[in-house]
């Protein structure tokens, strides 16, 4: 039997450790194959030695997050996984990363190892490209660091943007004016920063001009100058249009893409999508970073990620 000291954790910590009814060791259990049980320490029965390492740097990992936020089986599956991408001290780093405290003052974080690469990458280069699955905070992180960028005024401005056809649907054949045409596109790109700012902070923005959320084709024959801007569900643009708004790109800007290869909507047959095509060609140049996000990554509820894998098995049939 193996024993993991607790000596440094409260009482109330320690069940937050273990979870109610004792469920999150459980989750721990199935993942390294083992028995365990908490009094005053972790006893551990019946484990590999390989895992029992790994499985000492997971409850380090673990009683680092308990100082910030609530412990359930999602988290504790995703911080093995990122276990699995990188070392327990870089794990560490990323859970002390406040990247901005939203509109409830609640501090945002990179989630995963490759959540904090994501930051650093944006902040590092001026232009990104973040590519990866659904649910990975590609978009999310990408608008939380341009409302911080701006609330440092280290931007002027915010320019948010998607591709407003998708599926092969038509503007021209939705009911209202231009905002009613497209607004349900954007939405997305709203509901993030009414968390970061607020409702009426981001309306107050967005009517003086500072926030900018608009549909990809009103992009051409502009030059954005000291903006963050966001492209996001880049996988929809052609080539024509990622060079477009790659184009785009003025002194002090910018700019981040964001996409799911997966997900492509184009509605021509066998059209190469610009997000595919931009992250082969530009790869290397100083100042374009690019990320590839894992299914790993997602932050959403743990099913998800096990739907994704399930259908990319599936397409691999």
């Amino acid at each position: 039997m193996e024993i993991i000291r607790l000596d440094d954790l409260s009482l109330e910590q320690r069940q937050e450790l273990c979870g109610v009814k004792e469920e999150n060791l459980r989750v721990l259990e199935k993942l390294y194959a083992c028995e365990m049980v908490c009094r005053d320490n972790l006893e551990i029965k019946d484990i590999a030695a390989s895992k029992l390492i790994k499985l000492k740097e997971h409850i380090k990992l673990l009683i680092e997050l308990l100082k910030n936020e609530h412990l359930d089986a999602k988290r504790i599956i995703m911080t093995y996984n990122s276990l699995n991408e990188a070392s327990l001290e870089e794990n560490l780093s990323s859970l002390k990363e406040v990247i901005f405290y939203n509109a409830q003052n609640k501090a945002i974080r990179p989630k995963t190892f490759n959540q904090l690469r994501l930051v650093n990458t944006i902040k590092k280069n001026d232009v990104s490209l973040i590519l990866g699955p659904a649910g990975t905070g590609k978009t999310y992180l990408a608008i939380v660091l341009a409302v911080s960028m701006l609330k440092n005024n280290l931007v002027k401005r915010i320019v948010l943007t998607r591709p407003a056809v998708e599926a092969g649907e038509s503007l021209g054949f939705l009911p209202g004016d231009l905002k009613e045409k497209v607004d349900p596109y954007l939405m997305p790109l709203y509901d993030a920063l009414y968390e970061m700012l607020g409702i009426e902070k981001t309306d107050s923005l967005i009517e003086k001009g500072i926030i900018e959320i608009i549909p990809l084709a009103y992009m051409r024959g502009r030059t954005l100058h000291d903006a963050f801007i966001v492209l996001d569900e880049a996988q929809n643009t052609t080539t024509t249009q990622m060079r477009m708004f790659l184009t785009r790109l003025g002194s002090g800007a910018k700019m981040v893409i964001t996409g799911d290869p997966d997900q492509i909507d184009l509605p021509l047959k066998n059209a190469q999508s610009g997000l595919v095509h931009a992250a082969k060609i530009l790869e290397g140049i100083e100042g374009i970073g690019i990320v590839f996000m894992q299914n790993e990554d997602i932050v959403r509820h743990h099913l998800v990620n096990i739907i994704t894998k399930r259908y990319e098995d599936d397409l691999r049939k």
